[in-house]
């Protein structure tokens, strides 16, 4: 019988092992560009590009140079590509000005050039380069309010690139006619290449009335310069079979999939049988923490749908509207609601982080909930579900000591939940 040290522990090698699973010093050597007969320039954005321009410094073996945005405490030592620090999830100024400097490097190509584009998660809000006619301080309050909407990923980067001056293919139009290969580590459900990052180098169908259509679904109190941007069409995006985006070409090297089956791996090592409920589950934080705990007490008492000792493992990017006080946070929330749903059940066990290792805007990946989580709750007076109801998922489990820190790891392919249903327990 596994105690609860030792299944704690299996969860966060489980964990360990899906970031590890998308770390660029494994997936960007396979997948550099041939040698150009003219320059390589090296540009990107997002959580995981520091990483990734130190691991293509480290293969490449030519001349190169470049820039990347990362976040803060994100940057990592390179030689010949400038690593900048900018804010997320809410842009600044320094973000601007690094998509401004990235724009004027890329001006000028030649045929004989090219351009290496790394992109991950994050890159949204690290280029906010507004489009003319809207302030950063326009952007930021745009951001602020998708990001309590509770909107999914899908539609709040189709807002962003119909206010945006490079995403939404702009980046590469302004590479023209230089080669444009773009390395994506996904951490969008579906990995549509158009939401990572906002999708700064790839083509993009939607319209300005489909911003517009999100804007009024969501109720969103947005700046009238904001909205006089979408209703005139002067925020579209280059579009699909635009001349300029003809040498552009995209290369998934990390997603959620294969870091939830190297988790699986690992799972199998340990003589529990791992099932991947689906790599792109969507939804309300903590609706889709009832829904997994429904799922782990069938497999508990039933062995319905799956035999156990199992996991259940499932990633994607929920979301959470914001209507309390609290820090916020989709995987606390999510786990929160799952452990009230459980209610104390034996055997199950559960750990949900983001695999940057920020949930949120905390410095924290996300934490661990077992069969004793709602009664050291109550012990130490905390209020469960007073804390869900303010989006506080983080200060209840922080009050817990039962937090996930992982620090910075340099990569980025969202959410990782995992349930582990011992059975045979429950009455």
């Amino acid at each position: 019988m596994m105690g609860d040290d030792t299944v704690n522990g299996l969860l966060r090698r489980m964990l360990d092992a899906a970031i590890a699973a998308a770390q660029p010093a494994l997936c960007i050597p396979a997948e550099l560009p041939s040698p150009p007969q003219g320059r390589l320039i090296v540009i990107g954005a997002g959580k995981a590009s520091a990483e990734m321009a130190r691991a293509v410094e480290r293969h490449w073996p030519g001349p190169l140079g470049g820039l990347v945005v990362t976040r803060y405490g994100y940057a990592v030592p390179c030689e010949r590509i400038e690593i900048v620090e900018a804010s997320h999830p809410v842009p600044d100024a320094a973000g601007l000005q690094a998509a401004r400097r990235m724009l004027d490097l890329v001006r000028g190509l030649g045929e004989d050039d090219t351009v290496l584009c790394l992109i991950s998660g994050g890159g949204s809000s690290l280029l906010p380069l507004p489009l003319d006619g809207i302030t950063l301080a326009d952007k930021q309050i745009v951001n602020q309010a998708l990001l309590r909407s509770g909107a999914t990923i899908g539609e709040m980067n189709c807002v962003r690139r119909h206010l945006s001056g490079i995403k939404g293919g702009r980046l590469a139009a302004a590479c023209h006619p230089a080669r444009v290969v773009t390395l994506l580590i996904s951490d969008v459900p579906g990995d549509d290449p158009r939401d990572i990052a906002s999708g700064p180098t790839v083509a993009d169908a939607s319209t300005c009335e489909d911003a517009l259509a999100i804007v009024r679904r969501y109720g969103l109190s947005l700046p009238e310069n904001v909205l006089e941007v979408l209703r005139s069409g002067r925020g579209e995006s280059v579009k699909p079979g635009d001349p300029r985006l003809e040498r552009a070409e995209v290369r998934l090297i990390a997603t959620p999939q294969k870091a939830l089956e190297a988790a699986a791996a690992v799972a199998r090592e340990a003589g529990v049988t791992p099932y991947i409920l689906g790599d792109s589950l969507e939804g309300e934080a903590r609706d889709v923490g009832k829904v997994l705990a429904g799922i782990a007490l069938q497999t508990a008492r039933r062995g319905q749908p799956f035999r156990t000792p199992c996991v259940l493992l499932s990633g994607g990017e929920t979301t959470v509207t914001v209507r309390g006080e609290g820090r916020g946070g989709r995987n606390v929330e999510f786990l929160l609601s799952c452990a009230l749903a459980l209610d104390g059940a034996a055997g199950i066990y559960g750990l949900a982080a983001d695999t940057d290792g920020v949930d949120g805007q905390e410095e924290i990946a996300g934490a661990v909930i077992g069969p004793t989580t709602l009664s050291r709750a109550w012990a130490a007076g905390l209020r469960p579900r007073d804390s869900l109801d303010d989006n506080d998922g983080h200060g209840f489990f922080q009050a817990l000591g039962d937090s996930v820190i992982t620090g910075p790891t340099l990569t980025n392919v969202n959410d990782f939940r995992a349930l582990v249903v011992l059975g045979n327990q429950l009455r």
